[in-house]
């Protein structure tokens, strides 16, 4: 009677496992805790331009159903891509989704950790290659004023992409994200990355050296003290080069008459009126702060991170 029972819960734990098979077999995603190890981290480095999404279905968000569909919000903007990481970008892997012929890898990027939005973030594993040796961080070098004015200038008129940093795009995502069929013009430069938005104007234009998210812009650099000033009295105290911004968007002094910003509302990179831009903020109730305060969301602050001995 014993070896009957025995035998009867082998075969019992035999078709568990093997619906367990069926199932994971089944599973769209599948990921891995690949920090299992705690001595042997994964890292991944970026080899080419590589977007960083908020999801790990990138198929999902370049082609669709059909193959050739880019996933849009209703405002027209792809909004799962967070930004672009630069060639030598470190990333340490925290999670493996498998597809494959390739890997989505979840990860955590020093540079871009911000909590406060509580994300996820993901990218695709042909853009990078892997280590367990903990790699050297991109070695950021700021380029000269006049080079930062160069890039400016010749990207005026430049497409607005929500999450790019790259006027110039990323030609990979064409071998590893290949549209079904032909797309629009528009669409066809969105799904090449080839564009900026408000903080990734700044961003690329300094080579990465500042923040990439405008939640990290707000706090910058040094404040300069605006709070309770007139436009006239603002515009006095401004610098080429320092940002005016809040948690949602960010304006670039080009210079003493001039501002410069990715503007989604103008569908890509334009010049402004300085005191016109600071005069509209104040008549339309955005307050001018001397530091951020989350719970004023309503108002904008300067920072001055521009040094001329840079």
């Amino acid at each position: 009677m014993e070896l009957e029972n025995n035998i009867i819960l082998q075969i019992k734990y035999c078709l568990f496992a093997f619906i367990l098979f069926i199932i994971s077999g089944c599973s769209k995603e599948v990921i891995v805790d690949k920090n299992i190890n705690k001595d042997k981290k994964l890292y991944a480095v970026a080899k080419y331009p590589t977007p960083v999404l908020s999801t790990g279905d990138f198929e999902q968000v370049y082609g669709g159903a059909d193959g050739k569909t880019l996933k849009k919000s209703p405002t027209g903007l792809i909004k799962e891509l967070e930004y672009v990481a630069y060639e030598g970008s470190v990333f340490e892997v925290t999670g493996t989704i498998d597809r494959g012929n390739h890997k989505i890898y979840k990860i955590y990027a020093h540079d871009y950790d911000i909590p406060e939005l509580g994300l996820e973030l993901f990218v695709d594993s042909r853009f990078v290659d892997t280590t367990t040796v903990k790699p050297v961080e991109r070695k950021i070098v700021l380029p000269s004023k006049a080079d930062i004015y160069k890039y400016f200038d010749a990207n005026e008129g430049a497409l607005y992409v929500w999450g790019g940093n790259n006027v110039g795009g990323v030609s990979k995502m064409f071998e590893f994200y290949k549209p079904a069929g032909a797309l629009d013009e528009r669409d066809e430069l969105e799904w090449g990355l080839k564009g900026v938005d408000c903080s990734g104007l700044i961003y690329e234009a300094t080579n990465g050296y500042t923040p990439r998210n405008t939640h990290q812009l707000v706090y910058f650099g040094k404040p300069i003290k605006i709070a309770g000033l007139s436009a006239d009295e603002i515009v006095y105290k401004l610098q080429p080069l320092d940002l005016i911004v809040w948690k949602g968007h960010v304006i670039i002094v080009y210079d003493n008459k001039t501002t410069i910003e990715s503007s989604h509302s103008a569908w890509g990179v334009i010049k402004k009126d300085l005191h016109t831009v600071i005069s509209k903020f104040i008549k339309n109730d955005r307050k001018p702060m001397d530091e951020w305060d989350d719970a004023q969301p309503k108002s904008f602050v300067v920072r001055r991170w521009y040094a001329e001995n840079n």
